[in-house]
């Protein structure tokens, strides 16, 4: 009888330590759940293809961008070698203020553009936020001699240092949907201080939708399109002509290099800003006018302390 009772009295110790322990690690979950885990490298550089996603650099560090373009692929073997033997070029640096907060210039040379913009993370993704927030802004400068002629066959003049001016304000929201796949969106105005025509808004809306998939740790595979929000009908109505300017739609491969990141791309678009390929596009790609181009872009850290833990 006494070994019975011992025995009922160790069983019975030992539940009641399981369940401490099980209201012990409960505890401890509840506790973890409300720490801030924030989600990393939703992708893996500031620019997805030709327009920017929600990521920022690291305080103190700079970004060397060289952005280039060739020519139209169906452009023929020998008259152009499938668009290799022309070439557009943009060189950008931008720098991290904060790890939140960068700024950036840069110098295309279609229409001869300097660009200078500003991003700001507003909001980060974790475990407590669904989605990635940043906010974008940029000022173009078009350098190009009055009276040039525009790919459309407009003859564009200036008469002031304004009327060269453009703007462009982005909203940028992202999510990591897993370790494979992030999805962004890209609310987006560019105003243009001069249009191109009578004809032509001074400002242009345009939505912008892109994604990134991991192919492995250091290959992936990214696409962009921006669907321009205009009245084609109207703009047939008021000047008589069929609207001049296309969607932006491009397709690459990011590959990652340790502190490089090499982009390959196809694109209807051969402008580098958001001025061109969201307001200046001409190309489509059901009729071939499809653009090679890269992007590479080199970190150099100007902050002591990161060079100490690296080496």
């Amino acid at each position: 009888m006494k070994k019975i009772s011992f025995l009922l009295l160790l069983i019975s110790g030992m539940a009641h330590t399981s369940m401490a322990q099980e209201d012990l690690m409960a505890m401890l979950d509840k506790e973890a759940s409300k720490e801030m885990v924030y989600t990393q490298a939703t992708f893996k550089g500031s620019r997805l293809i030709n327009g920017q996603t929600i990521e920022t650099i690291a305080k103190k560090h700079l970004n060397f961008w060289i952005s280039h373009r060739f020519g139209a692929v169906n452009s023929g073997f020998l008259e152009n070698f499938f668009g290799l033997d022309e070439a557009r070029i943009r060189l950008g640096l931008e720098y991290g203020i904060t790890d939140q907060w960068l700024l950036g210039a840069g110098r295309s040379s279609i229409e001869k553009s300097y660009d200078f913009y500003s991003k700001y993370k507003v909001l980060k993704q974790s475990n407590k936020m669904p989605v990635s927030v940043a906010a974008y802004g940029s000022l173009v400068l078009n350098t190009m001699p009055t009276g040039y002629t525009m790919p459309t066959g407009t003859l564009m003049r200036f008469y002031n240092d304004q009327q060269r001016q453009s703007f462009v304000g982005q909203l940028l929201i992202a999510r990591k949907m897993n370790e494979q796949l992030s999805l962004q969106i890209m609310p987006s105005v560019l105003h243009n201080n001069l249009s191109e025509t009578p004809y032509h808004e001074n400002t242009l809306t345009s939505m912008g939708f892109g994604g990134r998939y991991k192919l492995s740790n250091r290959l992936s595979i990214s696409a962009e399109y921006y669907k321009n929000l205009v009245d084609k009908k109207a703009y047939l109505a008021k000047s008589g002509e069929v609207y001049p300017y296309q969607d932006s739609f491009a397709l690459g491969f990011d590959i990652e290099t340790g502190g490089h990141v090499f982009q390959l791309h196809f694109s209807n678009s051969r402008g580098m800003i958001e001025k061109h390929f969201i307001g200046q596009t001409t190309g489509t790609w059901a009729n071939g006018d499809i653009f090679y181009g890269f992007n590479i872009a080199r970190t150099f850290s100007f902050d002591p302390e990161a060079k100490k833990t690296h080496k």
